[in-house]
């Protein structure tokens, strides 16, 4: 089937995107919203402007649309961004989160889509395992949570992050993979990418309960 992907930059949308190929599906367009409130109520707003060199890394088309951030104005962006595109169904990076899951699953059944959720339900710790084993590379972006602290931000998410991951989750209650919006992350490299994103330059900015990792140039690495 012709999919579209619910593009992020993160690990999880990228993941998944490779899960559904390998299934024998075909991805041929990403869709990201922009909020422009930070705190979008459903998608993700760190780092949204290496997403254009991210799709050229996987050869895939993008189509982008802004929202206000607000549910309704990022839902009504959602539907827009999936209206009229030539795809029978739609790929998300859900994990257990039924708020993401109910809303985008309502714009999906109102435009005859199906959903795609290949991590829907996973055991989180096998889904981080396995995705390091298939090759995505991520880095994490933004850290909200006690327990993580601005130490955390640009390291690679490996099975060693991962083994200190489980820690910081045991000790402080955090989902190890995030899902609960505990950490952001950017995918620098996986098995779609024909050529591995390189960050170049970078800001830190700390703020009393989170911080996050401005990627200000990155690039597409040749060699």
């Amino acid at each position: 089937m012709r999919l579209a992907c619910l593009y992020s930059g993160g690990k999880d949308s990228t993941y998944s995107a490779y899960l559904v190929e390998q299934q024998g599906h075909r991805v041929c367009t990403l869709v990201n919203i922009v909020p422009s409130d930070p705190y979008s109520w459903v998608f993700h707003t760190l780092n949204l402007d290496a997403i254009p060199q991210m799709a050229q890394a996987m050869g895939k088309r993008l189509v982008s649309v802004p929202s206000d951030g607000t549910e309704d104005g990022d839902l009504s962006a959602l539907r827009k961004g999936l209206e009229g595109l030539n795809v029978e169904g739609v790929v998300v990076g859900a994990i257990a989160s039924d708020y993401q899951w109910d809303r985008i699953n309502g714009v999906c059944e109102s435009l005859g889509l199906r959903l795609f959720a290949p991590m829907w339900r996973k055991d989180q710790l096998t889904l981080l395992n396995d995705m390091v084993d298939a090759g995505v590379k991520a880095i994490i972006v933004g850290v909200f949570a006690e327990g993580l602290d601005e130490k955390w931000l640009g390291r690679t998410i490996d099975h060693q992050c991962i083994e200190d991951l489980v820690k910081v989750s045991k000790k402080h209650g955090i989902n190890v993979s995030g899902e609960g919006g505990e950490y952001e992350t950017m995918a620098l490299d996986s098995p779609l990418h024909a050529q591995p994103i390189k960050v170049e330059r970078t800001e830190k900015v700390v703020e009393r309960d989170s911080a996050r990792l401005l990627v200000k140039k990155c690039s597409l690495d040749y060699v």
